[in-house]
C-alpha cells in the first residue's frame, strides 16, 4: 500500500487479514448497533487493579471503541503484513503476542510512574490492538530500506516510508494518553526485537497452537495469489510517475527472465545465474527517459557490494550469498535487490 515491497493484497497473510476484519467489525458493530455493551471492552485500570477484572485487559487491548483508531490501526496492521510474509504466520504472530503481554506490562507501569512523578491518577486508556501495531514500527525501521520518492521545496525527502510514519503520528495524537500505549508499545518492540533476556523464546506461539490454527482459522483468512499487479508508487510529477514506470517495467523483465530460467534449470539442479536477471535498462539516465542501451564497451565495470547493504540484508533474513548476489546483479541497488528477495 504505502511501502513498495511484496505484493499487493493479503496474499500469506492470513492473521493481518483476521487482525484487519474481525476487530473492526466489532468495533463498528459496538459504535453503531450495541453502545451499551461497550463498556465491556473499556481499558478500564481501575477495575483490573481493584477489582482484578483480568478479562478487561483482553477485550481493553484488543478492540477500539474508536472509529478514527480503528481506522488508523487497520490501515498500519495492512502496511506491516509484510512481515508475515517474511516471517511466517508463527513468528509474526508469537511478535504480535510478546509485544501484546510486555506492553500491558508497561502500560500498568508507565501509569505509575505518571502518578507518582506528576501525580496524575489515570483510571483508563484508550482502548484498541494499539500496543502491538506501534511495536511494529521497530522493525519496520530497522529493516525496511528507505528509499527516496521525491523532494518538497528541494529540502524535505519523501520516502517510501514517510506516510507510514505520519499514519502513526495522527493515531499517537488520537487521544490524551495514548502515549503511553505508543511509548510501551516502541519499548516492547524494542526489547522482543533485540532478544532482551531472551522474551523471544519464552513469549511465543507453542508449534501445537500453529498448526490447530494453520487448520482451522487460515483457510477462512487465506487469499488467493494475485494474478495481474500493478504496483506504481506515489508520484508527484509526471517525471517520476514515468521514473516509476519504467522501473516497473524492469522488474516485470527481470521477473519473467527468472521464472523463464528456473524452469530450465528445474530438472538439471544448477544455480541461476543472477547476473542475467537484470537487464541493462537500469543504465539509463534518469534525466532522460529514453529508451536506451549502452554499448559493452561503455558499460561500467561491476560496483563493490557494501557490506552495510549485505548487512541489512541479512538482517531482513536473507543468506550472505544471495544478498550478496542480488546486491551485484543489481548494481548495488538495495531496494531491486530487496524486491526480488521478498518475492522469490
Amino acid at each position: 500500500m504505502f511501502t513498495s515491497t511484496g505484493s499487493n493484497g493479503l496474499y500469506k497473510a492470513p492473521l493481518s487479514k483476521s487482525l484487519l476484519l474481525v476487530p473492526s467489525a466489532i468495533s463498528i458493530l459496538l459504535t453503531l448497533l450495541f453502545q451499551h455493551y461497550q463498556k465491556f471492552f473499556a481499558y478500564n485500570l481501575q477495575a483490573i487493579k481493584e477489582d482484578f477484572q483480568i478479562w478487561r485487559l483482553v477485550c481493553g487491548r484488543t478492540i477500539c471503541l474508536d472509529l478514527k483508531d480503528t481506522f488508523c490501526s487497520s490501515l498500519l496492521i495492512y502496511n506491516f503484513r509484510i512481515f508475515e510474509r517474511r516471517y511466517g504466520s508463527r513468528k509474526f504472530s508469537s511478535f504480535l503476542l510478546g509485544a501484546w503481554m510486555l506492553s500491558a506490562l508497561f502500560d500498568l507501569l508507565l501509569v505509575e510512574i505518571t502518578q507518582y512523578i506528576f501525580g496524575i491518577t489515570i483510571n483508563s486508556l484508550p482502548s484498541g490492538f494499539l500496543g502491538p501495531v506501534f511495536a511494529l514500527f521497530v522493525p519496520f525501521y530497522s529493516s525496511i530500506p528507505r528509499v527516496q520518492v521525491t523532494q518538497v521545496l528541494g529540502y524535505f525527502s519523501i520516502t517510501n516510508k514517510t506516510l507510514v510514519y505520519i499514519l502513526g503520528l495522527q493515531l499517537l495524537t488520537s487521544g490524551s494518553y495514548i502515549w503511553i500505549l505508543a511509548l510501551s508499545g516502541l519499548v516492547s518492540g524494542i526489547c522482543y526485537n533485540s532478544s532482551i533476556l531472551k522474551v523471544h523464546r519464552i513469549l511465543c506461539v507453542p508449534s501445537w497452537v500453529a498448526k490447530i490454527f494453520s487448520w482451522t482459522v487460515e483457510p477462512i483468512f487465506s487469499s488467493a495469489e494475485p494474478t495481474n499487479e500493478f504496483r506504481v508508487g506515489m508520484g508527484a510529477t509526471v517525471d517520476i510517475q514515468r521514473q516509476q514506470r519504467m522501473e516497473l517495467l524492469d522488474r516485470q523483465i527481470m521477473m519473467s527472465q527468472v521464472a523463464q530460467m528456473r524452469r530450465q534449470r528445474q530438472q538439471q539442479g544448477g544455480m541461476i545465474n543472477w547476473n542475467r536477471l537484470f537487464p541493462p535498462l537500469r543504465h539509463r539516465h534518469n534525466a532522460n527517459y529514453q529508451d536506451h542501451r549502452p554499448s559493452e564497451q561503455d558499460t561500467p565495470p561491476p560496483t563493490e557490494v557494501s557490506e552495510e547493504q549485505i548487512a541489512r540484508l541479512m538482517e531482513m533474513g536473507f543468506s550472505r550469498g544471495d544478498a550478496l548476489e542480488a546486491l551485484r546483479a543489481s548494481n548495488n541497488d538495495l531496494n531491486v535487490a530487496t524486491n526480488f528477495l521478498l518475492q522469490h
